[in-house]
């Protein structure tokens, strides 16, 4: 199964940006276990030591000199299915663990009750390593990754989708397409600039590259992003954002949206989005600014939304207020 498919299906539950946090560690005397969850890419600092040694951007224990293997323990910020993990060992050559290998549970009632979801793999230098897990169709919070017997990794991700039944959610009207709620990105036209989930975040955009940004259109056509809803549910109101998008922002955008119990195939799903229902046709957008639609009169229940913009360009975040149903 390719990278961009897992990218497009999956979400990292081991993302900060879910409130997932270290737990316990056996050991982080040269490098921190919070670094391991960082969403940016590892980099490596030539010549820059700190008061225990060489400044490596990920988890580093000391050398083992007992019997045994460290560990670092994970709560996930959101409950989940884990289908791949990713560990990543950018920059740590001979540093590295010789082995590595993943536990997770549900914590409930003070109980760790620990499964295996990655046997013991070996691990190359500098080399990002994709596996497949076991037991995908259990809910976990809490994961454990073991190294053998000791070393550095850089960054750990646990690619799978929020258990939705799980979840709780206000009484209120919020934010239907939040990453938090469930909402995830099923396929895009172009993300040659910037990442179509960053649409999804909770937080305001940081900066230009925390949007979702196309490539410059040459020909005709626009470009796009379907996004599943984590449950149907009902729009009243769209929010959307051009937030550091000055010179790049797309002219004008449409929504449309769709409602199905079926599992439709995602180039189906293509190809018969250009004939969904409208919910917003033809807005002029404006550079580093937020857009606010009341869409009363268009409430019909959806779980499938598409955003097109036109012809190309920077949004930076989309938001829909309602209920799920």
């Amino acid at each position: 199964m390719n990278k961009k498919y897992i990218q497009k299906n999956y979400i990292n539950l081991c993302s900060k940006v879910l409130g997932t946090k270290i737990h316990r560690f056996s050991d982080q005397f040269f490098g921190s276990a919070s670094r391991l969850l960082k969403e940016e890419q590892p980099i490596f600092k030539e010549g820059v030591y700190d008061k225990n040694g060489k400044w490596m951007d990920g988890w580093e224990t000391r050398r083992k000199r007992i019997e045994g293997n460290d560990y670092v323990t994970i709560k996930l910020g959101l409950p989940g299915k884990i289908n791949f993990a990713e560990i990543d060992t950018s920059y740590f050559n001979g540093n590295q663990p010789e082995y590595a290998s993943i536990d997770a549970c549900y914590f409930e009632k003070n109980k760790f009750n620990w499964v295996n979801i990655l046997s013991k793999r070996k691990l190359h230098p500098n080399y990002l390593h994709g596996f497949k897990t076991q037991q995908n169709n259990k809910v976990f919070n809490f994961i454990r990754l073991n190294i053998y017997p000791d070393g550095g990794v850089a960054r750990l991700k646990l690619l799978g989708n929020l258990d939705v039944s799980k979840l709780k959610f206000p009484n209120k009207k919020f934010d239907l397409l939040s990453i938090l709620n469930g909402s995830k990105i099923v396929a895009c036209s172009d993300e040659h600039f910037g990442r179509a989930e960053n649409l999804l975040l909770p937080f305001k955009s940081k900066n230009m590259g925390n949007g979702w940004e196309t490539k410059r259109r040459r020909g005709s056509g626009y470009d796009w992003v379907i996004i599943k809803l984590g449950k149907p549910g009902l729009i009243e109101k769209f929010n959307i954002e051009t937030h550091y998008f000055k010179g790049n922002y797309p002219s004008h955008c449409s929504v449309q949206g769709l409602y199905s119990i079926k599992n439709i195939n995602i180039s189906k799903l293509i190809n018969e989005s250009k004939n969904w229902k409208f919910l917003i046709k033809n807005k002029n957008l404006k550079p580093n600014s937020s857009l606010k639609i009341n869409s009363t009169k268009h409430i019909k229940k959806i779980n499938y939304l598409k955003l097109n913009i036109y012809p190309d360009g920077g949004i930076s975040r989309i938001r829909a207020i309602g209920k799920f149903l």
